[in-house]
């Protein structure tokens, strides 16, 4: 009869709609509440999806279960009551309506009428309309429908959009999932939060820079997990900003200083400031990289000693350092594929690496934010001396060595550290150095102002975690908005 009333209705209210179908909810309830009281709790919900019509739960779709005041003592009595202001319009339907109910009570002594279990949820940014269809997602790839998306139904769900997501991001992120929930499910209604707070939180967490995100993920991660996707950059990522950072202490102004100085020396005796040719790029490079690989497997090492002494965690910095160190002599390995250096060359690069890698390691021991400002200065001028590098390929005449650099193709160790793509010439692959060189100068002087138990500046599992949810909601905020845009006016 209720059904046939819901039909004859040509347009049914919802509020009442919804009011009928909460009965013979609520009556198929009563008729299993026996098995729910007396089964163990790990297999109430079992009964329940097992028992519940999943048409009624999906009629009842216009309406969040998890938004209305729920008399765990009307369940017994085939009642329900709801107040309207508590009642929030969101399309939410099986396993998602059961997982957002109030927990059921452990025992029977519970079920007294003097207490009423009450669950209530609400978005600041997010809309019905969005979560609704993020509900959905969520709900197809829940393969054991439990109402919670473990790391590998994570994997399923962003595969569903690898128009935003690449596959390396995908297994990344899913590790990182499994990492900071040590392996455990997220409820939807939890992962919602997550998503809901990544649009409303600001992504610099200030003083709180050591707080967990809402799915309490955490830097576990860090101590041993790096970027799988690092040097991987985009076009708009090729083209840097040459910035510079003001020395604010006697020990900035002191690094600042000395670059300078090593910087002039070096280029009066290469004859860097005359005309630019191939043989003085490739000369000058391969000896600054020598040089450059120094200062992160210094950092290091000595990071490593401190965190085995202090027996506490390194914040993921010792990983960034050594992948930094990595990144140098990958330089120094492409380039010497196109000019074999001279013994001379070689014994001056023994030389120079004996007595700077002495002399940086030293220096680090004493005082390690001024050897962190000290190469956030070198990067700065390796920045600069690419960019000139660049402009004088770019200009220069066809016909020119320098020229050719700009369709021949670079070497295939660096089409493949760097994904150049089978077309990659020697000029992207100069665009991408010096993408790495002005990472290295960010990241340093990031560190200098870092304090103990900070994060690794450029790989926070938290941070990658937010920015992952954050694009994937967006993804379907413009789908929504699309859908929108397409329906056809009233």
């Amino acid at each position: 009869k209720i059904r046939k009333k819901i039909r004859k209705e040509r347009k049914p209210d919802h509020l009442q709609t919804f009011n009928l179908t909460i009965a013979m909810i609520s009556n198929q309830f009563r008729r299993v509440g026996n098995k729910i009281l007396q089964g163990s709790s790990s297999n109430r919900k079992a009964i329940l999806l097992s028992t519940v019509h999943r048409r009624h739960l999906k009629t009842a779709g216009w309406y969040s279960s998890s938004l209305f005041t729920k008399s765990v003592n009307s369940v017994q009595t085939g009642q329900q009551s709801f107040t309207d202001s508590n009642i929030r319009k969101t399309s939410i339907s099986g396993p998602r309506l059961l997982s957002s109910l109030s927990p059921l009570p452990t025992s029977a002594t519970e079920f007294d009428g003097k207490e009423n279990f009450e669950t209530t949820q609400d978005f600041r940014a997010l809309n019905p309309d969005v979560v609704a269809m993020i509900s959905d997602e969520f709900e197809t790839v829940d393969a054991n429908q439990d109402g919670k998306i473990d790391a590998q139904e994570l994997k399923t769900l962003l595969r569903r959009h690898k128009d935003i997501f690449s596959e390396a991001e995908i297994l990344e992120i899913a590790e990182l999932y499994y990492v900071g929930q040590s392996g455990r499910s997220v409820p939807f209604d939890d992962l919602l939060i997550a998503i809901d707070n990544t649009l409303t939180s600001p992504r610099d967490c200030g003083n709180n820079r050591r707080a967990r995100n809402a799915l309490g993920v955490g830097n576990c991660a860090a101590e041993y997990y790096y970027d799988l996707n690092h040097h991987q950059w985009r076009e708009d990522q090729l083209n840097i900003d040459i910035t510079h950072h003001e020395p604010k202490s006697f020990s900035d102004w002191v690094a600042l200083n000395a670059v300078k100085m090593v910087r002039l020396g070096f280029d009066s005796a290469t004859g860097w400031n005359g005309e630019i040719t191939t043989k003085k790029v490739l000369q000058r490079v391969i000896f600054l990289e020598t040089v450059a690989a120094v200062p992160g497997m210094v950092a290091a090492i000595f990071r490593h000693f401190k965190s085995l002494r202090s027996m506490e965690r390194d914040g993921g910095l010792i990983n960034m350092f050594l992948e930094e160190a990595t990144n140098e002599r990958m330089h120094l390995l492409t380039f010497v594929t196109m000019r074999d250096p001279s013994i001379i060359f070689r014994a001056s690069v023994i030389g120079s690496q004996f007595a700077f890698g002495s002399g940086f390691g030293l220096a680090y021991l004493v005082n390690p934010k001024f050897c962190h400002r000290f190469v956030g200065y070198i990067e700065e001028e390796a920045c600069s001396t690419y960019t000139k590098i660049i402009e004088s390929i770019e200009t220069a005449p066809v016909g020119s060595d320098l020229a050719e650099w700009r369709t021949q193709k670079a070497p295939k160790i660096g089409v493949s550290y760097w994904h150049l793509g089978e077309e990659g010439t020697v000029l992207d692959l100069i665009y991408a150095v010096r993408a790495d060189e002005a990472e290295h100068r960010d990241v340093n002087h990031s560190v200098v102002a870092m304090q103990p138990g900070d994060v690794n500046p450029r790989y926070d599992p938290k941070l990658r975690i937010d920015d992952a949810l954050n694009k994937y909601v967006r993804a379907m905020m413009t789908r929504s908005a699309n859908m929108e845009s397409t329906l056809p006016l009233q």
